[in-house]
């Protein structure tokens, strides 16, 4: 009897800590569907509502759309959601990065004006709430808030153990980055803020992850329990996994949002530079 339980229990052990063992997703195909047709949709009901000759969308936000599908599906499907949940921290990390910090924006400059305007339905009830939340001192709230409270240890121990809560909290920040890139790069001009503002808003939402991300670099100790199974990917520790992830959270994550605040800054300093030669009279009036 002891055998057979020793037996039973390494087998269990050998496949629950095989990072590479096939597991279904279906909640992200459909998702990951809804997403397509919803795109075929936008292609089949914009000759309706666009005059004659006007195109659709451009090949820019064709591109966008399409990175952003693919980022989305290989981010939340095997293998990268089941090592990110059941193996390593920073590969979950990497996760949370890539669909709050690099889809959202994608799909928004993915987004015609045109559709924008006739999802949201200019002036209704719809509308007034996306204006609400896209405000940027709400979506900042909104998005840090959620950002902080799924590092929370219980938080992260009920995302392993439930499926369904898992999924929705991965959409629950995938919205809360939509409604946090809005001010950017909405697709609607008069919800975006001015482009100095732009550059310290997200300033300081690069700012704000440093207290998560130093909590988990300097912790002492396994931070996350299921984590500290035993078995260590490609020789990580758990603690050598928990520094990746706050390193990850900070340095790439901040990196990449003060590359973007570098590109803003050069073109409007270039904007502005050319406005001045534009507006200066010629030598000699």
């Amino acid at each position: 009897m002891i055998n057979v339980y020793s037996i039973t229990t390494t087998s269990f052990s050998t496949i629950n800590n095989d990072p590479w063992r096939w597991q279904p997703h279906p909640e992200v195909w459909l998702l990951v569907l809804a997403v397509i047709f919803f795109g075929f949709w936008a292609k089949r009901i914009g000759p309706k509502v666009l005059p004659a000759g006007t195109p659709i969308a451009t090949t820019p936000q064709k591109i966008c759309f399409v990175v952003a599908v693919l980022l989305l599906y290989l981010a939340a499907d095997w293998p990268v959601h089941d090592i990110a949940e059941e193996h390593l921290y920073f590969v979950h990390m990497i996760q949370h990065v890539v669909i709050t910090l690099i889809v959202p924006p994608l799909f928004l400059l993915a987004l015609p004006s045109w559709l924008a305007r006739l999802i949201i339905l200019e002036g209704g009830y719809g509308s007034k709430i996306i204006r609400r939340l896209s405000h940027p001192i709400t979506a900042a709230l909104i998005f840090n808030g959620l950002s902080a409270l799924t590092h929370w240890t219980s938080v992260v121990q009920w995302s392993y153990e439930s499926g369904i809560f898992h999924y929705f909290v991965h959409l629950a920040l995938f919205i809360s980055g939509l409604l946090m890139w809005m001010p950017v790069v909405s697709p609607l001009k008069e919800l975006r803020i001015s482009p100095p503002a732009q550059m310290l808003y997200l300033f300081l939402i690069s700012v704000i992850p440093t207290i998560p991300s130093a909590w988990l670099t300097f912790a002492e100790g396994t931070v996350y329990r299921h984590y500290d199974d035993g078995f260590e990917m490609w020789g990580i520790s758990v603690v050598t996994d928990q520094q990746a992830a706050g390193a990850i959270m900070k340095i790439i994550g901040g990196f990449y949002l003060w590359g973007i605040i570098l590109v803003k800054f050069f073109r409007y300093t270039s904007k502005i530079r050319s406005e001045n030669q534009h507006l200066r009279p010629a030598a000699g009036r």
